[in-house]
């Protein structure tokens, strides 16, 4: 179950706010069960995009993964 304040993985690539599959986010607000407000960084802080999602559009973050880095 995603709560605030997990850690999620975008699934799919949303070019029109410049993000991509993978892209990791901070949910800052659930939606009841519709969905969440998820909010994306830069490395240093900066806030890129914050974009209310599906539950079918993230998925939680697994112990197991390494994070990507990629410039905007």
């Amino acid at each position: 179950m995603i709560r605030e304040p997990d850690a999620v993985a975008l699934v799919r690539d949303l070019p029109e706010h410049g993000l991509k599959t993978g892209d990791i986010g901070t949910v800052v607000l659930l939606h009841g069960n519709s969905g969440y407000e998820v909010e994306f960084m830069t490395l240093d802080g900066e806030t890129v995009a914050v974009e209310s999602l599906s539950p079918e559009e993230i998925r939680p973050i697994g112990r197991r993964e390494v994070a990507h880095a990629r410039p905007l």
